[in-house]
């Protein structure tokens, strides 16, 4: 089975600070002083976002050379970027406003506060088709939980153990709090328009949740799917091999609906698909890999860890078809070793202190983007850079 890979693109959030973890705001002044970096409404955390590009290398290029540029204009200042989802040293009981004159941040900080001061990373693949972009909606939301195990790295807030491994996820303001599994264009319209009569939503983007579509003139024009319950993932190639295995799930739908859409290959009805996924949701936010979900498909009961292992063997053929067998590597890396949560809670239940696992994570981020940035300067193959480094390894 050979399928030409979708568009996709990268929108990417990180903190700034200080070499010894502690977070610095200056997102308002990046964006002033450098092309392509957007405001958050807390200037804490910046975003760059990708343009379209099918091809896994030119992704890590456009991912890489943003950086390349931020890094340059923050050393200047004694800063760097920092790692994880969530203000693991503080202070989340402020908010630090990038924008004091947007009124969109205005309501975001009365009705959220800090709860949205986080960072993450929301993949876009681009389906042209609206109803077959419905369907990559149904199954990336009834999957999503499996990117948040792949991906989830705040067990911190303001220097404690939170208790879940992606804190973000579990403060996040899912906005509105009910929202259905859409059965197609014309019922995601009509939900749309009816909450933004009821004053649920402010506009079209304040649809706050871990899959949806999205476009040029949403909800009547769209032409992507956005996967927006990834925490942050900082490796560029972690990024990649997760957004290859979406891709690859997506690649499997488009080719064979019946068997991977979930509302017609479960034996659960929409609204009870909405259900599971939003409780394996949270589930994923507390324990990530070890988490006990239920499976779309007949509501099984299996590990993150193992479902995700079920998943890699089943797209293994389209993966060799397609090219993208080597970009999913990573991932075996995480089930093996754990996520970056797994690995940061081990090292502090070793005795290491939250403040030193933060400087170690954003000093081997910097080494790990130094040697990607070379192995592309010098065109040699990615597939040098899989082994894991200082940032991947278990401590």
């Amino acid at each position: 089975m050979t399928a030409p890979l979708l568009l996709k693109g990268f929108e990417v959030e990180m903190f700034t600070g200080r070499p010894d973890g502690t977070v610095v705001g200056c997102a308002d002044d990046v964006a002033r002083a450098l092309p392509g970096f957007m405001l958050e409404p807390d200037r804490r955390n910046l975003e760059y976002a990708t343009p379209p590009a099918a091809d896994y290398r030119q992704q890590l290029r456009q991912l890489l050379e943003p950086r390349h540029t931020l890094r340059a204009w923050l050393r200047q200042r004694d800063l760097t970027l920092l790692p994880g989802s969530c203000l693991s040293l503080g202070d989340s009981r402020s908010f630090e406003r990038s924008d004091p004159t947007n009124s969109y941040h205005s309501l975001i900080e009365r009705a959220y506060g800090t709860r949205v001061a986080t960072a993450s990373v929301h993949l876009n693949f681009g389906i042209a088709d609206p109803e077959r972009l419905m369907a990559a909606c149904r199954l990336m939301r009834c999957e999503g939980a499996l990117l948040l195990a792949l991906s989830a790295c705040s067990p911190f807030l303001d220097g404690r153990v939170t208790g879940a491994h992606s804190q973000r996820w579990r403060q996040f303001p899912i906005t509105p709090p009910r929202i259905p599994l859409f059965l197609h264009h014309g019922h995601y319209i009509q939900w749309v328009e009816e909450q933004l009569r009821l004053g649920a939503m402010h506009n079209v983007r304040h649809l706050w949740c871990s899959v949806r579509p999205n476009g040029r003139c949403r909800p009547y024009e769209i032409d992507r799917v956005e996967v927006r319950i990834c925490d942050l993932l900082d490796d560029p190639l972690e990024l990649l091999a997760v957004a290859g295995f979406c891709e690859l799930r997506l690649l499997q739908l488009l080719a064979d609906p019946e068997r991977h859409d979930p509302l017609w290959a479960s034996t659960m009805d929409a609204d009870a698909l909405a259900a599971l996924a939003d409780r394996n949701d949270q589930a994923a936010s507390r324990q990530s890999l070890a988490a006990r979900l239920h499976h779309w498909r007949d509501g099984h009961v299996l590990t993150a860890a193992q479902w995700l292992r079920q998943s890699l063997n089943d797209v293994q053929g389209i993966a060799e078809s397609c090219g993208l067998e080597g970009w999913l590597q990573p991932l075996h890396s995480i089930l093996g070793n754990g996520n970056r949560s797994m690995r940061w809670l081990r090292s502090h239940g070793e005795g290491e202190s939250i403040r030193a696992i933060v400087r170690r994570e954003a000093a081997a981020l910097e080494c790990r983007e130094r040697e990607l940035h070379q192995h592309l300067c010098q065109g040699t193959p990615v597939t040098a850079c899989f082994a894991p480094t200082t940032s991947l390894a278990t401590p």
